[in-house]
């Protein structure tokens, strides 16, 4: 992606992914790959500040004989994502307008 990914956009990302179900870090980075490149060393500094924060819980559960983390969304987490989903429709409406108003002036010239 050409565009730079801020703190506050990664955070939203991974709030998002956990709030549809409890999950393990591999296979958030999975998700968000859909949307965006994301490597799993830039993933676990973002849990790390999620729980931090109190947004994330962890817990270790068996899986096939060796322990996952999984990882849960709080209530307060549910909240810092409601205002993250809030201002990221302000702010792509923002940006689909700039960018609309000057599509193709002077492109093609």
């Amino acid at each position: 992606m050409v565009f730079p990914v801020s703190a506050a956009l990664l955070d939203a990302l991974v709030l998002s992914v956990v709030s549809n179900e409890d999950t393990y870090g591999y296979k958030i980075t999975q998700e968000i790959r859909e949307a965006m490149e994301m490597s799993e060393s830039t993933l676990y500094p973002v849990l790390r500040r999620l729980m931090k924060n109190e947004l994330l819980l962890s817990y270790d559960q068996e899986y096939m004989g060796r322990n996952r983390r999984y990882y849960q969304i709080t209530e307060k987490g549910k909240e810092q994502l409601k205002i993250y989903r809030e201002e990221w429709l302000i702010y792509k409406e923002k940006i689909n307008t700039l960018i609309s108003k000057h599509t193709d002036k002077g492109v093609n010239s």
